[in-house]
């Protein structure tokens, strides 16, 4: 029997990981988590779910619904990836990571089947989070798609709720160039009667919705239709929004996130008409409840890494933005903040669409370009060049501590110093 770090050593090198070598990882259908999921005797028939995708703000969102569902006394499963420091952050019951043990159980228990079937990274850590959940017998459990929705692991499980936060553009060399077919994708959770909530509406995107939850027959709202955000306050660890049901803010209610990222408010709509639905089904979350869960969705869930200030003069901020639409997001966040020099800490992966990222970045900043070390991370001194011919200042530093560590050294304490651009670049801070 295998031991905890050689089953993290034989998850990690002998199946093919996403996040290391990107496509060649990605299973163009479910016959692997299908037979894998028989083998361990179909779990996600054992516990009932809300399905989370969309481009950005999955994440975010997932972690809000787990929190809310947790504070409401539910026991409560999450599943979320990737991990930024330990593999088990991407299941969890009650916030608290799956065990050690289990984890080495599971790969044993299957390791037959995935010896003769050769699944991939990804496919086994979702049978994993679906058999503990079952056997840890979750009241429900937060599901938030890998990549896509159509064909990714999680697309078995049979939710209370579907969710899709938005469509942007990202994973195109998998998913589709255009908005149309990216949402084709990601509308292949929507299932036979089950509600849908998608976070913000599209011309593009809308009829593509629109005709699967048709032909599904499954209710669907747009949540940026339902309610609106008449009014934020960004503190620095903190964001206030004011939120009413009518665009002219007749009646209004107050919340504060502990996740101060602007572009939250835009998941919080998302998360409220989730909610919303979700009631209408029975579930008993009471708007006390959501209130106070979402001031501590942090401390509840154990998410990281979105506008997150782990350093105070200079401020350094860490956020997982690495698509054009969270980059923006990002931008507009430390256009509000308070600062005087900008210190920018990019590192990016080799399939992203680099030069349209390069051309929304500020050029009144100074450049700290990295690699996180994964295989799938863009070589520095190429992401410098790259960089340069978009008019970005800065210079290659081999590895993110060394570009963290030059950045803090420049920065004067009413600096800021950014670091973004990859999961994997903010997991290695």
């Amino acid at each position: 029997m295998m031991d905890y770090p050689q089953t993290l050593d034989y998850l990690f090198s002998r199946l093919p990981m996403y996040s290391r070598i990107g496509a060649a990882a990605y299973r163009e259908d479910l016959v692997n988590t299908i037979m894998l999921s028989e083998f361990a005797g179909n779990p996600e028939k054992k516990f009932r779910s809300v399905h989370v995708a969309g481009t950005n703000g999955k994440g975010s969102t997932s972690h809000m619904l787990a929190a809310i569902f947790q504070e409401a006394g539910y026991k409560t499963g999450l599943y979320t990836s990737p991990h930024l420091k330990d593999f088990r952050e991407r299941i969890r019951v009650n916030g608290k990571m799956i065990d050690e043990t289990f984890v080495c159980d599971f790969v044993e228990r299957i390791r037959p089947l995935s010896e003769s079937i050769d699944p991939s990274f990804f496919e086994v850590t979702v049978v994993m989070a679906f058999d503990y959940f079952a056997r840890q017998q979750v009241d429900i459990a937060i599901v938030e798609v890998g990549l896509g929705g159509r064909l990714d692991s999680t697309n078995i499980i049979l939710p209370e709720l579907s969710v899709i936060t938005n469509i942007s553009y990202d994973h195109m060399n998998l998913l589709g160039n255009t908005l149309p077919a990216i949402a084709r994708e990601k509308a292949g959770i929507i299932k036979k009667h089950i509600p849908v909530v998608i976070g913000e509406q599209h011309p593009e995107t809308t009829p593509v919705f629109d005709q699967k939850a048709t032909q599904e027959e499954a209710s669907l709202t747009y949540a940026d239709h339902q309610r609106y955000v008449t009014d934020w306050k960004y503190g620095r660890h903190t964001l206030e929004a004011e939120v009413a049901t009518t665009p002219v803010a007749a009646d209004v209610e107050f919340y504060t996130l502990d996740l101060a990222g602007i572009y939250q408010t835009r998941n919080l709509l998302t998360v409220l008409e989730a909610v919303h639905v979700l009631r209408r089904k029975g579930w008993k979350l009471e708007p006390t409840v959501v209130h106070r869960a979402l001031r501590q969705v942090k401390k509840l869930t154990g998410l990281h890494g979105r506008w997150e200030i782990i350093h105070e003069n200079p401020d350094i901020v860490l956020d997982v933005a690495h698509n054009e639409d969270g980059i923006r997001q990002l931008l507009r966040q430390i256009e509000l903040t308070d600062h005087e020099e900008l210190h920018l800490v990019l590192g990016v992966v080799n399939d992203k669409a680099i030069d349209k990222i390069l051309a929304l970045l500020p050029r009144q900043a100074s450049y700290y370009f990295t690699r996180a070390q994964i295989p799938r991370a863009l070589p520095e001194d190429q992401l410098a060049a790259q960089a340069a011919a978009a008019g970005l200042k800065g210079r290659p530093y081999p590895t993110v501590p060394q570009a963290l560590q030059a950045a803090k050294a420049h920065a004067k304490p009413k600096d800021l110093v950014v670091v973004f651009g990859s999961v994997f670049v903010v997991a290695e801070v």
